[in-house]
């Protein structure tokens, strides 16, 4: 009886930790491939919640990178004027919207920004991050504890890789940008 309890027990947390972990996971898909990201909830609880709810409404769909910099990073986000859907949708100015939610108070962590680290893009304000971010293409150490890291890749980074690159003198503007295709939890 007691090893028939103790399986059951230990079967229960297994589950109960692959729930918890799915829960934090979401699919960003490219014209590539699919992105698996892990979200990092215990350190940015506030950024991570805003994402997940604009991103399982729709709202990063067809949402362009509209700032990529080669050796740096994919800037995407802007619901507003990036969504290529969108009759707002205005290329001259993706970059400089957000949604219409509040803007985050920052949530800086000893999380660095490594290849695949995703982060909260903002203004000079540390506190006006409100949907943008960026995925590192490369470690990006002088942005450590200055930007809110919330996420990694973790499978598919070769399909981030594969992101058309931008201007690199006009600070990675982006003509005909790619785009996320989608972007959902698991």
């Amino acid at each position: 009886m007691n090893k028939i309890l103790i399986k059951f027990v230990i079967f229960f947390l297994l589950f109960i930790n692959q729930s918890i972990s799915e829960e934090n996971i979401m699919i960003l898909k490219l014209k590539d491939g699919d992105v698996k990201i892990e979200l990092f909830p215990d350190v940015a609880p506030n950024h991570v919640k805003r994402i997940k709810e604009l991103a399982d409404n729709g709202k990063y769909d067809n949402v362009v990178f509209h700032r990529v910099i080669d050796g740096f990073m994919a800037q995407t986000g802007d619901v507003k004027f990036g969504n290529s859907n969108n009759n707002d949708f205005d290329l001259r100015r993706a970059g400089m919207g957000g949604s219409d939610l509040p803007d985050l108070n920052q949530e800086f962590n000893n999380l660095p920004h490594e290849r695949g680290t995703l982060s909260m893009a903002r203004s000079s304000d540390p506190n006006s991050a409100n949907s943008q971010f960026f995925i590192c293409f490369k470690p990006a150490p002088f942005l450590d504890k200055q930007y809110t890291v919330f996420g990694k890749v973790i499978e598919g980074m070769e399909n981030v890789d594969k992101i058309k690159r931008g201007d690199e003198n006009n600070n990675g503007a982006v003509s005909e940008p790619d785009k996320i295709i989608s972007f959902k939890s698991l």
